[in-house]
């Protein structure tokens, strides 16, 4: 035993660092160029490869994407909160919204005024000329 510790616990260390530098190294290759942070992809892959304590401690800290990003934003200035009424996908999304309105407004209108046109019979009316039949009497009052 080296400094009394069994060699279990002296290989511990050791493969926590390794399996931290593997999901590093892995997680970097995987991660779109455009998604990357602080520096070139390729500049982070030597990074972490070369520098093995610091390397992916370092992508994870100020490389890495992040994942809570509002709205899929990836760069800084984008990442900055927007209210609802000055989202453009929001207010575009609302005048989607606004136009199908408008149009079912449109077609109940439509329908409204084909209705109003149309002659109202009532009870005491005669019925039309084309309905009666050669054969009908005329309705008696």
């Amino acid at each position: 035993m080296l400094w009394g510790l069994p060699t279990m616990l002296r290989t511990l260390p050791f493969l926590l660092m390794l399996a931290v530098w593997i999901y590093a190294f892995v997680e970097c290759l995987n991660t779109p160029e455009q998604e990357v942070r602080k520096l070139p992809k390729v500049a982070w892959v030597i990074i972490i490869l070369l520098f093995v304590p610091l390397g992916p401690i370092a992508w994870f800290i100020a490389g890495r994407p992040r994942r809570n990003a509002p709205y899929g934003a990836v760069r800084s200035d984008e990442r900055r909160w927007v209210a609802p009424d000055d989202n453009p996908n929001f207010l575009k999304s609302l005048d989607e919204r606004d136009g199908e309105q408008e149009r079912r407004d449109r077609g109940r209108e439509r329908e409204r005024g084909d209705r109003e046109r149309r002659p109202r019979r009532d009870a005491d009316d005669e019925p039309p000329a084309s309905d009666a039949g050669p054969e009908d009497p005329p309705p008696s009052r």
